[in-house]
């Protein structure tokens, strides 16, 4: 026998059986201990068959609400069906973060695809229901999703109507829940995709298995049968499937790391695949040839370049604002910039440069030009600035440079009319 604790919870293991044992909390979650009631939707079908034989399903939203209490406790909401959530040992409560405002919750019918079998926790029935209720963040802190197993009164059932203010009392099974239900990372990181479940019971059979799609392709990259012991492909601990942490390690991450990972927990009869979608993201890095004050002479041409480097994926903007500073006006965007094509690095990251010839007049001094860079990997745009200082040419040693020559060309004429005069009287004699 082996035991283990995670946080607050434990497990307690016999040769590929497994008891879970939920307390108070999960690590790093907020306590909902006292929530009572939240509201949901229900997702409820309507089964008919269409003119061709085939099974035809339709879904339609009814208002619903879990509600957490004790066997034969009373609606809280008497105008919503009702999904009261007996004491079990796990509690979907103990895994949310959070505040309750930001939640959604909706529940639907669980079909076990033919499979016919009696739960092995306690108090089921073979002719019970099943109930999928999917809790999420609104801003993605975490997706869970907890099977609720129903016993109705009359056997032999296998769909049962319910009514708009009807009461059915549940217990929760098992959940499956990730933290991480998608993920914005850079090249060449350490990633971690978190995938739990835990179960109300000693389980003997639990599959496991992590697929990659991308492009269309599915990629099998871990499989683990605790009824074999036997494990396939890498990134998963065994030891940690024993504590019910399911997580892949992606060790360094790059651009074929990007797609959906799915993290496939199946406990018969129940099955559910949790998707986690992991985007690369590489951030630009912006550089601008001028410092953040350019001076130019009237008459002289200086070539501007705002160049991002190193950024992931493709699609990026690069804008050249040009305003007056002080005036109030709204910057205008430049017309006459030219681009690079899109250099593609070998670490799989892209290059773009924007550039425009700037000859100023003496009128666009104090203007100030700015380099806006957009990408999706950027919550705000980055800018690069410079201010433009516009001086006219100074004539001073030009003057001086004139005055220079004429001196010289008078001294050299003074020279050569005394030799040239002496050079005719020497010829005459």
């Amino acid at each position: 026998m082996h035991v283990f604790e995670t946080g607050s919870i434990m497990i307690t293991a016999f040769s590929g059986f497994f008891i879970v044992l939920v307390f108070s909390g999960v690590y790093g979650a907020q306590s909902f201990n006292d929530v009572q009631w939240l509201p949901c939707q229900f997702l409820d079908e309507t089964e008919k068959i269409n003119d061709e034989g085939h099974k035809d399903i339709k879904y339609h939203p009814r208002g619903a609400g879990l509600q957490f209490g004790n066997l034969g406790d009373s609606a809280v909401n008497s105008n919503a069906i009702t999904f009261l959530v007996t004491t079990s040992k796990v509690d979907m409560r103990h895994y949310m973060e959070g505040g309750e405002d930001s939640l959604e919750c909706e529940i639907q019918r669980y079909d076990t695809k033919g499979i016919v079998m009696r739960w092995p926790g306690f108090g089921a029935q073979e002719h019970d229901v099943w109930f999928i209720c999917h809790l999420r963040h609104h801003q993605g802190l975490f997706h869970l999703t907890t099977f609720l197993r129903h016993t109705p009164k009359q056997q032999g059932i296998q769909k049962i109507e319910i009514g708009d203010r009807e009461l059915l009392t549940t217990s929760a099974t098992m959940i499956v829940h990730t933290r991480t239900p998608a993920i914005h990372v850079g090249l060449m990181k350490e990633q971690t995709l978190h995938c739990q479940f835990a179960v109300d019971h000693k389980q003997a059979s639990v599959t496991v298995d992590w697929v990659l799609q991308r492009h269309g392709e599915r990629h099998k990259l871990f499989s683990y049968s605790s009824h074999t012991g036997k494990h396939e492909g890498s990134g998963v601990s065994v030891k940690t499937l024993a504590a019910g942490d399911a997580s892949l390690k992606i060790p360094l991450t790059k651009q074929t790391s990007e797609g959906t990972y799915t993290c496939s927990v199946f406990i018969p009869p129940l099955h559910f695949n949790s998707d986690i979608s992991l985007n690369i993201q590489e951030p630009p890095r912006v550089t601008v040839n001028v410092g953040s004050t350019l001076s130019l002479t009237l008459g002289q041409d200086q070539k501007v370049v705002c160049d991002a480097q190193g950024y992931y994926p493709l699609d990026v903007t690069i804008e050249w604002l040009r305003e007056s500073v002080g005036s109030g006006l709204l910057p205008e965007v430049m017309k006459n910039v030219l681009y690079s094509s899109h250099r593609h690095n070998q670490d799989g990251t892209y290059s773009l440069a924007a550039f425009f010839l700037l000859s100023p007049d003496l009128e666009d001094s104090g203007y100030k030009y700015t380099c806006r860079v957009q990408h999706y990997s950027l919550r705000t745009p980055v800018r690069k600035s410079f201010t433009l200082i516009v001086t006219e040419p100074d004539f001073t040693l030009w003057y001086l440079a004139v005055i220079g020559f004429i001196f010289v060309m008078i001294g050299i004429l003074i020279w050569l009319v005394p030799q040239f005069i002496n050079a005719k009287r020497r010829k005459r004699f």
